[in-house]
């Protein structure tokens, strides 16, 4: 069966079993239809398939008539940035995120620098499965142009929002794992601006992924030995396209993704006050540090754009994904890793703590994360009877089943990117979160 997922926000797939050239071109044609021609910006992570998926993806765009600016291998932060420095109409990733090295996607931006909405995702969808192309003539064909600038452009919107001086009297030393992907000289360029020193492993943009490409605390054992052998202050784990962040402290120790954003939160919050922003299966840390300041937490469905438009619509702050990817509305309205890698840094050196007393001050939470493959039972039948099993939990049905009480919470949803049920349970109690997890397993027939 063809593993290609074709959905509102872009596609994704297996090279050779779904995703090749023939569905970049019809993508292309699809996306550049739907703007009428008009500035693209076009940038992809290390992956091997990457320039395959590129070239193909940028014909059908030249196609309709756009003009297609190629940053190449650039971070999908950098790449946001970038759009609204060059008054892009649109922008498109050629990317799969934390998906393996098989795997490769699509993702596109608005011209807001951010993912797409859901009616501009439908009627794109629509013009791709019905092949209603608007194909120009010779006089009609766009052009294509390449700027080698996205790095330092975007390096210096970071550096516009915060203390830089600050950090560089602090002197830190910074091991960074870019997993061989497209954020190791991004990352690389903003420690040197900070006066880190920076010791990069995996640095290399090959899309040989060296550790799996998810940057969560099992992945991370080399990292953490290497902040031990180098006596750094810290360590940062990024994933193939450095939209996320995961930090491990002087001790070599991850502190798990979820409390990247939370930390960040709480120091912006120090800075100044609003309102803040998360998907739903963020940790309660961000309730902790939402009260602890007095301000409003805006919780969303799962999905970057979701919150990115709360962002937007309630003037937040700062917002993100408990995958470790941080939001600042100041530089770009994506997950960004070098903007919660900077921030981690000024509070670092604003408050004179080590990364492990600074994670010490958030909540103690247990989070199970789990998955299920779907085809074994009907994902409405599973959600059925999940809800009727915990009856006494508050619900919210905006993305698949959110189920509260006073010491956790369930989530339960049909994932974007995979074939997959995702089952996540933060409690106090580890024995409880796994509990909940177990039983929607079963429920689900694993």
């Amino acid at each position: 069966m063809s593993q290609l997922i074709v959905s509102i926000s872009g596609i994704r797939g297996v090279i050779g079993d779904g995703l090749g050239p023939r569905e970049a071109v019809r993508f292309g044609l699809a996306f550049g239809t739907y703007l009428a021609g008009g500035k693209v910006v076009l940038g992809r992570d290390s992956r091997p398939s990457g320039p395959m998926i590129a070239d193909a993806l940028r014909a059908g765009l030249l196609a309709t008539g756009c003009r297609v600016v190629d940053l190449g291998i650039l971070s999908t932060p950098g790449i946001s940035v970038m759009l609204r420095h060059l008054g892009a109409d649109g922008g498109a990733i050629i990317t799969a995120s934390h998906n393996p090295s098989p795997y490769n996607g699509i993702k596109l931006l608005s011209a807001k620098g951010y993912g797409i909405s859901r009616e501009a995702g439908q009627a794109i969808l629509d013009l791709y499965e019905r092949q209603a192309f608007a194909e120009k003539g010779t006089d009609g064909v766009g052009k294509p142009e390449r700027k080698a600038t996205g790095a330092k452009v975007h390096v210096e919107r970071v550096l516009a929002n915060i203390d830089a001086t600050r950090v560089r009297g602090a002197r830190f030393k910074v091991v960074v794992d870019a997993v061989n992907g497209a954020g190791g000289a991004e990352m690389s360029r903003l420690l040197s601006e900070l006066g880190c020193e920076c010791i990069l492993i995996n640095g290399r943009p090959t899309g040989r992924f060296t550790r799996g490409p998810e940057p969560i605390p099992e992945h991370l054992a080399a990292l953490g030995e290497a902040v031990r052998e180098h006596e750094a202050n810290l360590g940062l784990a990024l994933d193939p396209d450095a939209d996320r962040l995961a930090l491990v402290d002087e001790t070599g120790r991850p502190i798990g993704e979820e409390c990247t954003l939370a930390l960040v939160a709480r120091h912006r919050l120090t800075q100044e006050r609003g309102p803040l922003a998360c998907n739903l299966s963020t940790s309660r840390m961000m309730d902790d540090v939402a009260r602890e300041a007095g301000v409003t937490l805006h919780r969303t469905p799962v999905g970057e754009v979701n919150v990115a438009e709360a962002i937007e619509r309630e003037h937040c702050l700062i917002g993100g994904e408990g995958n470790g990817g941080v939001i600042d509305p100041r530089v770009a309205l994506v997950r960004n890793s070098l903007a919660g890698a900077a921030l981690i840094l000024e509070m670092m050196a604003t408050r004179g703590l080590r990364l492990s007393e600074l994670s010490g001050e958030l909540g103690v939470y247990t989070m199970v994360k789990d998955k299920v493959t779907l085809g074994r039972r009907p994902p409405a039948e599973v959600l059925q009877d999940v809800r009727r099993r915990f009856a006494d939990a508050r619900v919210d049905d905006r993305d698949g089943l959110y189920l509260a009480w006073p010491d956790g919470w369930l989530h339960v949803r049909v994932s974007n990117t995979e074939p997959i049920m995702r089952i996540t349970a933060e409690f106090v109690s580890a024995d409880a979160a796994r509990r909940r997890v177990d039983e929607v397993k079963a429920m689900a027939g694993a």
